[in-house]
């Protein structure tokens, strides 16, 4: 009889373990005590936690493994909003979701939107006028700006320096703080641009080939051309003749690899690459980590890092 009851005790607590692990990781909550900011994906949480520091609670709306561009706010994720003190957001229509949030919040929310993106200059989404007659208007969302403005580090640094003064001037006493961890940053943000730029100025090739297109900034900044199988949206779809034109435009332009990114199917570009007889490699636009690499402690910083490697292999 004992037996049986130890063997029912050890099955109700396996069956408890799995469904808790089924569960994942809790939502992660407000904070007494600190300053609670809620970002609205990666780039702008590691930002402000390396900026705010102990100061801060910095809760990251997206979670690990989720792509961003369709995503929108459950209800603890409004509840976290209307008691937070600041929310960091991009801009360009980037989170179409913003406005009717704020809009929707009660007349007591204490929370301060601050749009990090002002002072940089938009670029013109190309798809709007290539796309166009292909029929593919799926991803027209976005509107006329391509936002991934802070895959530039010049641009990150800008979208740094406003996460800095929203902080100062929503928590002054700690101003020398958050001046000095804006330094830190900023100086690291500096080197890495001075290593992109050192390191891609003698590579041969300067044509990138990318499903997602999600690098204009960095192309523009560094000398390089892409070209996107996709829009601005990545889960697009491609016309029979957009693939006709990027075959042509690896062949002709002696392309040896076509870059993808882990947070969507990788399916096309494999495709692609197997009828074009080159290879694939990541090239992460960062808007957000996986599971993994959040693991491994991976940040903005590491991940250009990796980039950078993977363009300059990629572009001999």
């Amino acid at each position: 009889m004992l037996r049986k009851s130890a063997l029912f005790a050890a099955s109700l607590l396996l069956v408890i373990s799995l469904l808790l692990s089924a569960c994942g990781k809790p939502r992660p909550t407000l904070v007494n005590g600190k300053m609670n900011i809620v970002a609205s994906f990666y780039p702008l949480y590691d930002f402000a936690s390396k900026i705010g520091g102990n100061h801060v609670n910095v809760i990251n709306l997206v979670p690990a493994g989720v792509e961003p561009h369709d995503w929108s706010p459950k209800s603890k994720d409004i509840q976290n909003l209307t008691k937070s003190d600041l929310l960091l957001y991009l801009g360009a229509g980037f989170e179409g979701w913003v406005k009717d949030t704020l809009d929707s919040l009660p007349k007591d929310a204490k929370v301060t939107p601050v749009e990090t993106s002002k002072g940089i200059t938009f670029m013109k989404a190309v798809e709007e006028e290539e796309h166009a007659s292909h029929g593919t208007g799926k991803d027209h969302q976005e509107g006329a700006n391509d936002p991934h403005v802070w895959l530039s580090p010049v641009n990150a640094k800008i979208i740094a320096g406003n996460i800095k003064d929203a902080l100062v001037k929503a928590d002054a006493a700690h101003q020398a703080d958050y001046e000095a961890n804006f330094k830190r940053l900023s100086d690291q943000l500096d080197q890495l641009d001075n290593k992109f730029r050192t390191q891609l100025a003698p590579a041969p090739n300067k044509d990138i080939v990318v499903t997602h297109q999600a690098f204009a900034y960095l192309a523009k900044e560094y000398g390089l051309t892409e070209k996107p199988i996709m829009g601005l949206s990545p889960d697009a779809e491609p016309t029979s003749q957009d693939m006709k034109d990027i075959l042509g435009f690896i062949k002709t332009n002696h392309v040896k690899y076509i870059f993808f990114e882990e947070l969507v199917s990788d399916k096309l570009a494999k495709t692609l690459a197997k009828d074009a007889g080159v290879q694939t490699m990541v090239l992460n636009p960062l808007e957000g980590l996986t599971e993994e690499q959040s693991k491994k402690g991976a940040d903005y910083l590491s991940i250009m890092e990796d980039n950078l490697n993977n363009l300059i292999k990629a572009l001999q």
